[in-house]
């Protein structure tokens, strides 16, 4: 009663307010059924399908109460794991903790002086990272710490600063810098937009990483030669420039120890690699050496660096870092005010990017390579929660590292908690070792660094690759490296960004819609069809998807690659199947319907010739022929009878897409008056698609012109078994009750062999016989009445419609869709010859 009251209500203020609630309905009725159509299979179910709602819209949209625990539940992954750790993932940890560990700390160090800070901040966000990131990590590879491309964009902020404003510390910017780029990023996750990411290409992060590594490196020689009169910090091809021009300037012996060292790093790892291949059953033992050569290095060239300065503690022969404090010196609140945000405001997009782009495409990439999937906006809040709690131990920026998340997940790894290995390791290091830090070269911490970036660059095996697979990516790739090479870190992730979303914008509007016609196709298996024996022959039946004989749709310019010599065969006169291919919305909406309408009109004739008696009715862009020329003469093409959309490309359609497929059919109507041209669409896979589409009038036929009521029209429906003999369960039990079948006759001759040799009478043989028969004759009869077994044994099988009657121009698919087509193009007797005017591949 209130929901009647509730609609007399809206029909109301709809009648007020001048609202059509049959909007575009051709039909004038508010619900079809199979009353208007010829559908009449006695065992079939009626089903009409229900449109979406606004209150389901809103109802999926909102979280319910359970979704929300899932929630809170999923913001803190390790509680689905913790209660079940155990020694043998504890060894797996600890092994790959601490190797990490032993790599975090050198690494920690360089890294903060590409950011210009002094060492013992590197630290300080190796440990925050690690420390950190496992309470909200999906991934148990990721080493989150300092990373040389984001150190490298906070160590050009920090430059900049000083000159702006002198009397703020970098170690401040940095950490306001951190926080401000973690809240952004936690927000993100929060609210579990992680799917941003997604649109970074992978050209633009290879291009990124190759161009901040060859960035990164150049910087470094002036440290590893031990140059100076030049800033480092410029474009990268300056740099080089300017290294050239002041090579006479050399320090010889930061020189020797950078350039032993870096030889040293690589002499070790190809040994180490060489051996592995070498001798493969002691591969992990070469693995961790491989690992542990930095430490390695560092430690003998400290050693040496302590042997010749312990008497030039004042005065080295060799730059060094001297003093590094001990302990969190700088453990405070992080200071943010108006004048920090504002000098780094115009990099802090590109600050967000880096630290996301490195991360998710890092975690993504290992585990894939794991066989776990990561969530990218969990991770979000993982990095954002390490930046946001970093800066009161005195932390900067910091994201995943794809060299320590390589050596964490070769050294097996097994849960995220190694983190908390790697922060032991690192607070060790903190508190222990400043001694020993005294005496490490800056020349050597050069070499760390170019050694591990080096590996970042794109090899030119997998550049080949990407041209292989798409030319055009290629040559974004390469503008991102030479922005970058030219300009800067940061105009280099715009440009690749910017290019990449121009031509995902590009190939969206300009999407290329195909017309399709029709090849019947046979399976091969070696040299026969499957038809030519066994339980396959005589299955020739073209609409059946498991008979070796069927039609199948193609393009007709072959330009999905299929075979140029197979002709591929007009559909019907006048009837076109035309497939969207990149979806159907605002932007290719018009380039779309422009070329499916250009086609048409080169391919059929109107239908009425005459529609112009006068020349002053042509309109100016149809002004016929010139005086004295005779029109050409088109009677041997179709005249436009249906059309046929293949949307299994599209999941939405939009007010625009739609007003414009309107515009079209009215069009097409005056070309094809005084008939009406038929629309039917195939492969539909959104319930809201449909119901756009239903009320712009598409999904039944609309009534003829000179027709004052609605005309019955021929739909074909297509329909399928519920349950019946061709299900599953129907068939193992008939299989089951058969052999049952069997059994029960082979027991029943079984007993009437053993009555007949203990009896000395004919009436025993003849009433075990007699009951034999009976119960053989009983259980075939209940097979026989079983509506379980109909196909089996002849009968007819239940079956139901798969779209709903009230949208007799839907299809479940292009076959079905063909069919409807040309069965109400015949039903209407206006027919052009078969062969007439039909499109050829």
């Amino acid at each position: 009663m209130a929901g009647s009251s509730s609609a007399k209500l809206g029909h109301s203020v709809a009648k007020v307010l001048g609202i059509k609630l049959q909007y575009r309905n051709p039909t004038g009725k508010g619900d079809l059924s199979r009353g208007e159509s010829v559908f009449s299979v006695s065992t079939a179910d009626t089903y009409v399908e229900e449109e979406p709602t606004t209150g389901e819209w809103f109802r999926d949209l909102l979280p319910t109460r359970k979704e929300l625990l899932q929630y809170g539940y999923s913001l803190f992954p390790f509680t689905h794991w913790i209660s079940r750790y155990n020694v043998q993932w504890l060894t797996g940890d600890l092994i790959a903790g601490i190797t990490v560990g032993a790599v975090v700390v050198p690494q920690g160090m360089a890294y903060a002086q590409l950011a210009q800070l002094p060492v013992q901040f590197g630290l300080y966000s190796s440990f925050m990272g690690v420390l950190i990131y496992w309470f909200f990590a999906t991934s148990k590879d990721i080493t989150i710490g300092p990373v040389a491309v984001m150190s490298t964009i906070v160590g050009n902020i920090v430059s900049e600063v000083a000159e702006t404003n002198p009397d703020i510390p970098g170690h401040v910017v940095a950490s306001a810098l951190a926080v401000i780029a973690g809240a952004i990023i936690t927000f993100l996750g929060l609210i579990r937009c992680g799917w941003i990411v997604d649109f970074i290409s992978l050209a633009a992060i290879s291009a990124f990483m190759t161009g901040s590594a060859l960035n990164i490196a150049v910087g470094q020689v002036q440290n590893l030669m031990g140059l100076s009169g030049f800033s480092s910090r410029d474009s990268t091809y300056l740099v080089v420039i300017h290294s050239l021009q002041h090579l006479k300037g050399t320090k010889k012996y930061d020189a020797i120890i950078g350039l032993t060292a870096l030889t040293m790093l690589y002499l070790l790892r190809s040994a180490c690699n060489f051996g592995a291949r070498k001798w493969p059953n002691r591969g992990k033992t070469f693995f961790f050496l491989s690992t542990l050569r930095t430490v390695f290095v560092i430690l003998l060239y400290t050693l040496i660096s302590f042997l010749v300065n312990r008497h030039h503690r004042e005065k080295p022969i060799f730059k060094i870092l001297q003093t590094v404090p001990r302990g969190f010196q700088n453990a405070a609140v992080p200071r943010i005010d108006s004048t920090i945000i504002k000098s780094f405001s115009s990099q802090l997009p590109a600050s967000v990017i880096v630290l996301l782009i490195e991360h998710i495409a890092i975690s993504k990439s290992f585990g894939r390579i794991n066989n776990y999937t990561i969530n990218p906006s969990q991770e979000m809040v993982a990095i954002g929660v390490t930046n946001l709690l970093g800066p009161f131990l005195g932390g900067y920026p910091s994201t995943g590292s794809f060299s320590r998340t390589a050596i964490k997940s070769k050294a097996g790894v097994r849960t995220p908690f190694a983190g908390v290995i790697t922060a032991l390791v690192v607070l060790l290091a903190i508190y222990a070792l400043p001694a020993v830090f005294f005496y490490i070269p800056s020349a050597l911490l050069s070499a760390v660094i170019i050694h591990a970036v080096l590996d970042l660059i794109t090899p030119p095996n997998t550049i080949y690759q990407f041209w292989r697979v798409s030319p055009l990516e290629v040559i974004i790739f390469f503008v991102g490296v030479f922005t970058t090479i030219f300009s800067n870190i940061e105009n280099g992730i715009y440009a690749t960004i910017i290019i990449s979303a121009a031509v995902l914008l590009y190939r969206v509007v300009k999407a290329q819609g195909r017309f399709l016609g029709r090849v019947k196709i046979h399976s091969v298996i070696g040299d026969h069809h499957l038809d030519d024996g066994g339980f396959e022959k005589g299955r020739s039946n073209a609409n059946d998807p498991d008979s070796s004989t069927r039609n199948i749709f193609l393009p007709f310019e072959h330009n999905d690659g299929s075979n140029p010599q197979v002709v591929v065969e007009s559909p019907y006169p006048g009837i076109f199947i035309y497939r969207f291919s990149e979806g159907f919305n605002y932007p290719n909406a018009n380039h779309y319907l422009d070329y499916m309408i250009e086609t048409i009109y080169k391919e059929t004739r109107r239908t009425n010739p005459n529609s112009y008696p006068k020349l002053g009715d042509r309109p100016w862009n149809d002004p016929g022929p010139r005086r004295g020329h005779a029109a050409p003469d088109h009677s041997n093409r179709p005249t436009l009878k249906a059309i046929i959309l293949d949307l299994s490309s599209v999941n939405n359609v939009d007010i625009t897409s739609v007003q414009h497929l309107i515009d079209v059919r009215n069009q097409l109507d005056r070309y094809a008056a005084p008939d009406r041209v038929d629309w039917h669409m195939a492969c539909i896979n959104n319930r809201w698609t449909k119901r756009a589409l239903a009320s712009a009038g598409f999904g039944f036929p609309a009534p003829d012109v000179d027709s004052p009521t609605f005309q019955r029209w021929k739909p074909v429906f297509s329909v399928a078994e519920i349950g019946g003999s061709s299900s599953a369960a129907a068939a193992a039990e008939y299989l089951e009750n058969q052999q049952e079948l069997r059994r029960q006759r082979t027991r029943d001759v079984e007993q009437q062999a053993r009555s007949t040799s203990r009896s000395n009478g004919d009436n025993i043989t003849r009433e075990t016989g007699s009951m034999t028969s009976s119960t053989s004759d009983d259980l075939s009869k209940e097979l026989g009445n079983s509506k379980a077994y109909t196909k089996n044994l002849g009968a007819t099988s239940r079956v139901a419609v798969v779209h709903g009657l009230n949208r007799p121009l839907f299809h479940v698919d292009l076959t079905s869709a063909l069919q409807s087509a040309i069965a109400n193009v015949e039903r209407r007797g206006d027919a052009d010859p078969k062969g007439v005017g039909t499109l050829e591949g």
